[in-house]
Order: C-alpha cells, then sequence, then structure tokens
C-alpha cells in the first residue's frame, strides 16, 4: 500500500500554497516527503533534488523542502541560481521558523511557511515573468 501521510484537504493546502508561491516568481518549489530519514537530511534532501530533476529549471531556480516525518529531520534547499542571490543565513531562517512548527507537531503549517518564506525573498531576484512555464510538477512526492 502507497504511504500517504497528508488528508486530501493537507495535500491541497499544500498544492496550493506551492501555486500561490509560483506566482509571484519565476522560479520551482516542491516538497517531498519521506517517513524515515537515517542521515544528514541535506544530503538526502540534494539527493531527491537531483533524482527530481530540480536542477533541469531554466534559471537554475528550484526549491526542495524536504521533511522525514518518523525521524523529525527536514531541509530546505534552492539551486545554484537561488544561492547566489539570496543573502546569508537565508536557508537558516527559514529552517529556524519551519523548526518551531515541527517541533509543535504542525507539519503542514511549517512546509506552508517555508513555502511562503522562499517565494517572499525569491520573487525580488526572480521575478514572474510573461508566459512563465511551469517546469516542474506541483504535487508533493513521497518517498518512504
Amino acid at each position: 500500500m502507497f504511504w500517504k501521510p497528508f488528508s486530501e484537504t493537507e495535500e491541497k493546502q499544500i498544492r496550493a500554497a506551492i501555486e500561490k508561491a509560483e506566482l509571484t516568481f519565476s522560479g520551482e518549489i516542491r516538497v517531498h516527503v519521506d517517513r524515515y530519514c537515517k542521515s544528514n537530511p541535506f544530503l538526502v534532501a540534494r539527493n531527491t533534488f537531483n533524482k527530481l530533476e530540480m536542477g533541469k529549471t531554466l534559471l537554475q531556480n528550484g526549491v526542495l523542502i524536504y521533511v522525514a516525518l518518523e525521524d523529525h529531520k527536514f531541509a530546505i534547499i534552492g539551486d545554484s541560481g537561488i544561492n547566489d542571490n539570496v543573502p546569508d543565513g537565508f536557508w537558516d531562517a527559514i529552517r529556524d521558523d519551519m523548526a518551531s512548527l515541527l517541533a509543535e507537531g504542525k507539519v503542514v503549517e511549517a512546509i506552508e511557511t517555508g513555502i511562503e518564506r522562499s517565494a517572499e525573498e525569491l520573487k525580488k531576484h526572480f521575478p514572474p515573468v510573461e508566459n512563465d512555464e511551469n517546469e516542474l510538477p506541483d504535487d508533493i512526492s513521497y518517498g518512504s
């Protein structure tokens, strides 16, 4: 049986947050959820980023929010185009905001916060463009 930790309503809520954020900048946001992460979540997120082919966006402006629910680990990472433009400590600040929500068990709210905070900064560096193409799916991807 396929593991699905979120209700249909929660999935729609996360997808709506992604779609809303992507209207404000010309980048891509994906969310990937695993049950377990037995190693460094940043490294797992980087591998997942590559597996999801997120580095193939035209401007290297993809963001991945990675969450391992059972192990209470997560990471938020961006592609090189983003990392070359955002201020130092950008990802750390978002991570800290997400961590406090996750500690309270507010997983969906934490993911939404990561999405919204990313978009706030990225719209400064990657403003929306006319006829912007959605380069990556907005659905949540799931692992084991």
